[in-house]
């Protein structure tokens, strides 16, 4: 153990500093801050903003069974993902690979630019998630061919 002065004083957090998962499993939890805009869309996954800062961009994500995005990256943007209810799969290309994750509630995925991925509900229940896009906002950028992207 070591002593720490008496006249010490913790800094106040700085949001900018915040990890985007960090970000993401807040809002998360935050059901009453995101409820009253979910909707499910047979058509297409329904997204939301939540929440527009200095940083970050929030958004509420459905996914109905079988919707899925198109594989592509995020541009300069840096951000995360994190699921709030029912199941998610993500393919990931990279280096001549396509790495699978199944992903359950509560659990979160970073991307930064050049990360190459794929989303989708491949359950039959329905699917909620949160995803924070930090210093460029919600860009897609899809990608036809995984494996030149994966190299």
């Amino acid at each position: 153990m070591f002593a720490v002065p008496d006249n010490t004083v913790a800094a106040p957090e700085n949001p900018a500093l915040r990890h985007p998962v960090r970000v993401a499993l807040s809002y998360a939890s935050d059901r009453d801050s995101w409820r009253h805009l979910l909707r499910y869309d047979p058509d297409e996954r329904f997204a939301a903003l939540v929440e527009r800062t200095a940083e970050d961009e929030i958004w509420l994500l459905s996914w109905l069974p079988g919707q899925r995005t198109d594989l592509h990256d995020h541009g300069d943007t840096s951000g995360a993902f994190t699921v709030v209810s029912g199941r998610l799969t993500e393919v990931v290309a990279r280096r001549g690979t396509l790495d699978v994750n199944e992903l359950h509630v509560g659990q979160s995925r970073v991307f930064a630019p050049g990360y190459v991925h794929q989303i989708s509900n491949v359950v039959p229940d329905p699917a909620v998630s949160i995803h924070v896009y930090r210093y460029g906002g919600r860009t897609m950028r899809y990608r036809e061919d995984a494996a030149r992207l994966a190299t």
